[in-house]
């Protein structure tokens, strides 16, 4: 475990989206990268990509001063026993994009400092805002876009704005596949086929996984989606399980990592032959967003046809 730590200087995953799959992303990133000794944990990403639920997969029990689903804790714990003396928590949550609305950045960055010399633990999200008047990085920066990046900053970085560039350009990528994913399972509901038995990931994209292959022809199944793109339906999350696609409600996950409308989605394509996995014996439907995605590693799409 320390060598990890002391080697580390980023790791990348990518974002789910399921709440599920998203604490478990957390929970895994914890015991992987984490240290007891880490006493300032910085996360970035925009609104809607999931922070909220990462940190709570992350740090199970910690209480959320403002969460996704508009919890707000007043007065903020933090400043409240900063200015006490006496820390209640050994881990304390601050959201600065929502904090500086009542509170200057500098009282906060008092609060952090006071609480990390009490041997507290200080979960920042939008740590960018909070770096400038705090005068120093995190012991890890977590960035939530397209994918998660967890990082260990030394002296040369990564910086907090160098993170948010990466994720704030990448979340757009993530909430069109995510539209056209849905989309496209109720466009495979309407044709017959079953619930898909699992979900994959890929860059600009989406994967969805059946044990057995099914009998689509995947021509028609883009065409079709592409049809409900183009009347640039309004969509909206509903409560916490589904999301509206014009008049229709579709099951969804992660109802608030979406476009604000079906116009929105950019170059979908799919796959014009299943992706089959030799490992897992699973046939895979390949949906792409956007352009290409360029990659040190990957051939891009011709390459998943190989």
């Amino acid at each position: 475990m320390n060598q990890i730590h002391e080697f580390l200087m980023h790791a990348v995953y990518f974002a789910p989206r399921g709440k599920r799959r998203i604490h478990e992303l957390g929970a895994d990133l914890t015991q992987r990268y984490i240290s007891p000794d880490d006493r300032l944990i910085g996360v970035i990403g925009d609104a809607g990509a999931g922070k909220s639920i990462l940190i709570q997969g992350m740090f199970p029990g910690l209480e959320l001063s403002n969460d996704d689903e508009k919890i707000n804790v007043r007065p903020l714990p933090l400043l409240n026993d900063a200015e006490n003396g006496s820390f209640e928590y050994h881990t304390y949550h601050v959201d600065m994009l929502f904090e500086l609305a009542f509170t200057q950045p500098v009282k906060l960055a008092e609060a952090a400092k006071k609480a990390m010399r009490e041997g507290c633990r200080i979960v920042v999200e939008h740590f960018e805002l909070l770096f400038p008047v705090l005068g120093r990085n995190a012991h890890v920066l977590v960035g939530v876009g397209e994918e998660v990046i967890i990082a260990r900053p030394d002296i040369f970085g990564p910086y907090p704005e160098e993170i948010k560039d990466i994720v704030s350009n990448s979340l757009y990528y993530r909430k069109m596949a995510h539209s056209a994913e849905d989309i496209t399972l109720k466009i495979l509901e309407q044709m017959g086929v079953a619930t898909a038995d699992d979900h994959g990931d890929v860059r600009h994209g989406f994967m969805l996984c059946y044990s057995e292959k099914p009998q689509v022809d995947l021509a028609l199944l883009e065409r079709l989606v592409q049809e409900v793109i183009a009347q640039d339906q309004v969509i909206s999350p509903v409560e916490s399980s589904s999301i509206s696609v014009g008049d229709e409600i579709l099951k969804c996950t992660g109802p608030r990592i979406h476009v604000r409308s079906t116009g929105e989605i950019k170059n979908f394509r799919l796959l014009k032959d299943y992706f089959y996995d030799s490992l897992t014996g699973e046939y895979g439907i390949v949906g792409l967003v956007g352009e290409e995605p360029k990659s040190f590693f990957a051939k891009g799409e011709k390459g998943l046809m190989e």
